[in-house]
């Protein structure tokens, strides 16, 4: 088995029911947003409480956009990601359709920020999510919605080298 297909084989064994309170798995070491081996990630921790998963992230220079802000991309891959672990709740792999990213403030560079995520419906494949950011303690700067579509774990066989 190559190392790509172990990869994947572990990956699949996370989609399965994790306590309330629980801390989650990384998607992988080498994940852009939760792997903790990616020098350029964002190294984010991922918690169950009951039907949501939440984190606490800040934002550093590795992700700046305009002085002192983060850059939007790197926002919207935080909550890419986030949404990404409420497919621990769901029980499969699904990948993303549509993200839209709201921003109502800016996203400073050294604040903490606490995240929310949540599935608001299914229909079929079709897992419909939101999510929040908001300073820690203070008021929402960002909200975020997606559709993903639930797949397989074969569908990830295309990333395999021949």
């Amino acid at each position: 088995m190559s190392s790509m297909e172990e990869l994947l084989a572990s990956w699949n064994e996370k989609f399965r029911l994790h306590a309330d309170g629980a801390q989650l798995p990384p998607h992988h070491t080498l994940c852009l947003a939760c792997g903790p081996d990616n020098p350029h990630g964002h190294h984010l921790t991922v918690n169950r409480r009951g039907e949501e998963v939440h984190a606490t992230h800040v934002f550093d220079e590795r992700h700046v956009g305009a002085p002192g802000i983060a850059h939007g991309g790197a926002v919207a891959t935080v909550f890419d990601d986030l949404f990404g672990f409420l497919l621990y709740l769901t029980g499969g792999p699904a990948v993303t359709r549509k993200l839209e990213v709201l921003y109502d403030s800016p996203v400073i560079l050294g604040t903490t920020y606490d995240l929310a995520a949540r599935v608001t419906r299914t229909e079929g494949r079709k897992l419909f999510m939101e999510a929040d950011m908001k300073q820690l303690g203070g008021s929402r700067v960002a909200s975020a919605s997606a559709l993903f579509l639930s797949v397989d774990v074969t569908h990830f066989n295309q990333g395999l080298p021949i």
